[in-house]
Formats: structure tokens, C-alpha cells, sequence
């Protein structure tokens, strides 16, 4: 087991400054609640972890199936609850791969082997809401 320690300093008002291994970045509230908007809300940090995770996943077993991508690109919709805690329900990533005669198959493996066995993020969210994914292809 590996441990993990994120650093949190107050910035201003509501922003913070997070320090991940040497990474510095902001965290702030919107104008309406107090912040000064200098960086992106906490929560929404999350849903960056999901698709970086399971991003890093799928170009890494690609690679080793020598899948060759003009592009890659995700993305991940959901809405909030109504009421507090708010939290995201109903996850949904895209994969949007693009290039010629992409091998769909080896496409499929790779999303599903993230999602299903590998991504840590994908695994944690799963306790508390749906994640549903799928893969679009567009050829060049």
C-alpha cells in the first residue's frame, strides 16, 4: 500500500493553493459565493481525475497493442444532485478516438479494461454513482 499526501494552503478568501508532488494549482469558489474564481471548484477536479486516469490507461494499452491514433480525445458529462451534499450522478465518458481503419476490437479492450480493471478514479466514483461510457471513432 502506497501513501498518498496532498498539501492545501489558503490563498485568498476561498482559494487555495494545492501542492500534488511538487504540481502547484489553484482551487477557488465562484464570485457568487464568496471567491475570487482563480482556479476550478474541487469537485469538478474529479471528473479531470476520471478521464486523465482512464485516458492514461487506454493510450498506454494501445500502444502495447501498436494501435496508431491520429487523436484522442474525452469527455465526461453529469449533473449534479439538487440537493446538498451535491454530488454527481449519473457519470458518462466519451472516447473519442480518431484515425484510419481503426481496429474497433482493440478500441473496445482497451475502454473496457480501464473502466472495468484498472482505473483507480473509475473504481472509487463507481461506489457512489453509475459510470456509462462509449466509443466514438471518426475517421480522417
Amino acid at each position: 500500500m502506497s501513501k498518498t499526501k496532498v498539501n492545501a494552503k489558503l490563498r485568498d478568501k476561498m482559494a487555495f493553493v494545492m501542492d500534488l508532488n511538487g504540481h502547484k494549482f489553484i482551487t477557488d469558489a465562484s464570485e457568487t459565493v464568496g471567491g475570487s474564481d482563480l482556479g476550478p471548484r474541487p469537485k469538478v477536479l474529479l471528473l479531470a481525475g476520471l478521464i486523465g486516469c482512464t485516458g492514461m490507461d487506454v493510450i498506454s494499452m494501445l500502444k502495447k497493442m501498436r494501435v496508431e491514433l491520429d487523436d484522442f480525445d474525452l469527455e465526461v458529462e453529469t449533473d449534479s444532485s439538487d440537493e446538498h451534499p451535491k454530488v454527481y450522478q449519473d457519470i458518462h465518458v466519451k472516447y473519442i478516438f480518431t484515425g484510419k481503419d481503426l481496429p474497433m476490437d482493440k478500441l473496445e479492450k482497451a475502454v473496457n479494461l480501464s473502466q472495468e480493471r484498472y482505473c483507480g478514479v473509475s473504481a472509487m466514483l463507481k461506489k457512489a454513482t453509475d459510470i456509462t461510457y462509449e466509443i466514438i471513432v471518426k475517421e480522417e
